[in-house]
C-alpha cells in the first residue's frame, strides 16, 4: 500500500504499535497503514488497539493468501465476501464436530469493490468466502487440506490473519470492514518456489492495487458514493475525528510479505 499514499508520516501509539498516515492522491481519504505481524489472534489484538486510536470509517486487511480453488490463480486477487473461523468445533468420541463462524465482509465496501473490479483489467478479482486458520497450509492432499474441503468448499482462499481484523472490526460497532488478498500459491507442495520465484511480492501489489481501486469508488459518509448523483449522506457525520488540521478517514490495516 505504502507506494499508494502520499505525505506518509510516522506516528506512535503509546502501547508502541506504529502507523504511517498520509493521504491518498485524488480522492478525500486519508490513510493509516500498519505491518501487523502473522497471527490472527495477533491482528484481533492490534486492529482493535488501532480501531479505538484512529476512530476509522473502514478498515482494510490486506495481504496475501494461498488459492484453494484451480481458477484462482497466482496474482489474481480474492475479495473476502466472508471469512470463515475454521478451527472452531468440539471433539467428541465420534469425531470432531464442526461449529462454523462466518464473518461477512462490509456490503457497502463489497459492492465497492464488486464495480471498480469492471473497469481493472490487468488484475483478475474473485468474490469469495476466505478461510482463516492457524496453519501454513502446503500440501493439497494433507488432512487439514480435506477438512477444508469438507466443510469450507465454497472458500477462494486461506490464510492466517484475515478473522482476527473482521473481529476487531465487527466488536467495534458499525465499522466497514473488508478482506482483501493476493494469491501467491496454491497452498500446496509447490507452495516454496512459488514464493522464491517472487509470488508474494506480485499477490501483494495486485491486493493493494484492489483495495485502491475499491477507495476510490468508496467514499467517505457524508460524501455520497463516487459514483451516485444522491446528495451526501447525513448519517454518522461524526464518526472521524481531526488530525492535525486534516478529517481523518482511515485506517487501512495492511501486512505485506507473509509468514505463511
Amino acid at each position: 500500500m505504502r507506494p499508494y499514499i502520499e505525505d506518509r508520516e510516522e506516528r506512535v501509539h503509546h502501547n508502541g504499535t506504529r502507523v504511517e498516515i498520509g493521504r491518498l492522491p485524488d480522492s478525500p481519504w486519508q490513510v493509516a497503514i500498519s505491518e501487523l505481524g502473522v497471527g490472527a489472534e495477533r491482528t484481533a489484538t492490534l486492529a482493535a488497539q488501532l480501531i479505538e486510536w484512529l476512530r476509522p470509517q473502514a478498515v482494510f486487511f490486506v495481504g496475501v493468501a494461498g488459492s484453494l480453488k484451480n481458477d484462482i490463480g497466482i496474482g489474481d486477487v480474492v475479495v473476502g465476501t466472508q471469512v470463515y473461523e475454521i478451527h472452531g468445533g468440539k471433539q467428541t468420541s465420534e469425531g470432531f464436530k464442526v461449529r462454523p463462524k462466518a464473518l461477512p465482509g462490509s456490503h457497502a465496501l463489497e459492492q465497492a469493490a464488486r464495480s471498480a473490479a469492471r473497469d481493472l483489467d490487468d488484475v483478475e478479482v474473485h468474490f469469495a468466502p476466505i478461510a482463516t486458520g492457524d496453519v501454513v497450509l502446503a500440501d493439497s492432499e494433507s488432512e487439514i487440506a480435506r477438512f477444508i474441503e469438507s466443510n469450507y468448499n465454497d472458500a477462494g482462499a486461506i490464510e492466517m490473519e484475515g478473522s482476527g481484523a473482521a473481529n476487531a472490526a465487527h466488536f467495534s460497532g458499525q465499522l466497514d470492514a473488508l478482506v482483501i488478498r493476493g494469491v501467491s500459491d496454491h497452498a500446496n507442495a509447490a507452495k516454496d518456489g512459488a514464493d522464491a520465484g517472487g509470488s508474494q511480492k506480485l499477490a501483494a501489489a495486485q491486493a493493494a492495487s484492489v483495495t485502491v481501486a475499491v477507495l476510490r469508488k468508496h467514499l467517505p459518509r457524508g460524501r455520497g458514493s463516487a459514483d451516485s448523483e444522491e446528495g451526501p449522506q447525513e448519517r454518522h457525520t461524526d464518526d472521524h475525528i481531526d488530525f492535525r488540521g486534516a478529517t481523518f478517514y482511515g485506517p487501512v490495516t495492511g501486512k505485506q510479505g507473509c509468514g505463511r
